[in-house]
């Protein structure tokens, strides 16, 4: 199971797919399509749930560039030379080469995925509380126009599955974090019968609209929510899987 963001329907030569964790092997709290190797569930049935979810896109592992994730800011052009690899310590990937699929995986950190029709040229990025305060996602935007000539408002960027600001209590400390890293004004903190939420899509707008991004789209789809379809780290307590989201160009 996979969905798509409408914002891309119509794009010639773009692939996309936003995955589940539905149609998998993995089982227990990795039930069933977990994507990732980093979680404690058996590398068989990562491999096979790697194969299950990249076939019906016409890929396979061979092809496609991931990160290693750590939760900064760090951004990577990548080209043909890093097909099947997986970047180190990186938490936002560009290209503008074409076959070259990128892939990254996500249980609550909020998916930043960007296109630039003119330029043709695609992006991932992962922003959870950290990438918000270190700025993965203007990190991105700022590798597109200054490693592969695009323009900010010529780019397309779209918000994943996350956790919504419905589920995501912090403790204050957090907060003021996310709100600094914000511009002022951005309405990204709110407090509720004596707790404090954050709205971690709304911090990531934000920070794309400073950065002269014009074109946002939001999944609306809160991943603590949406158990049923998503991993969340936060509503399963730390031990769950890690759902993918893949982006290229044929």
């Amino acid at each position: 199971m996979r969905y798509r963001f409408a914002g891309l329907d119509g794009a010639a030569g773009l692939l996309h797919a936003v995955l589940t964790r539905i149609g998998g092997v993995s089982r227990g709290p990795y039930a069933t399509l977990n994507l990732s190797q980093a979680v404690g569930d058996e590398p068989a049935a990562v491999e096979e749930n790697h194969r299950r979810a990249l076939e019906p896109l016409g890929l396979d592992r061979a092809q496609v560039v991931s990160p290693w994730q750590v939760h900064g800011a760090s951004a990577e052009v990548v080209g043909w030379e890093h097909r099947g690899t997986v970047r180190p310590e990186t938490d936002a990937l560009v290209t503008a080469t074409p076959g070259l699929p990128l892939m990254m995986r996500f249980a609550d950190c909020t998916p930043v995925v960007l296109f630039d029709p003119l330029r043709r040229a695609v992006g991932l990025a992962h922003a959870g509380w950290r990438g918000v305060v270190a700025g993965v996602a203007g990190a991105a935007i700022e590798l597109m126009t200054a490693g592969l000539a695009c323009e900010a408002r010529d780019i397309w960027a779209g918000i994943g599955p996350t956790i919504g600001p419905c589920c995501y209590e912090v403790g204050m400390d957090v907060a003021e974090e996310i709100a600094s890293a914000c511009p002022p004004g951005s309405a990204v903190v709110q407090a509720l019968d004596g707790r404090v939420y954050a709205d971690l899509p709304a911090a990531v707008e934000a920070q794309l609209r400073s950065v002269g991004v014009e074109q946002i789209e939001r999944a609306g789809l809160c991943t603590a929510c949406h158990v049923d379809e998503f991993f969340s780290h936060r509503a399963e307590n730390g031990r769950t899987g890690r759902f993918g989201i893949v982006i290229g160009m044929e």
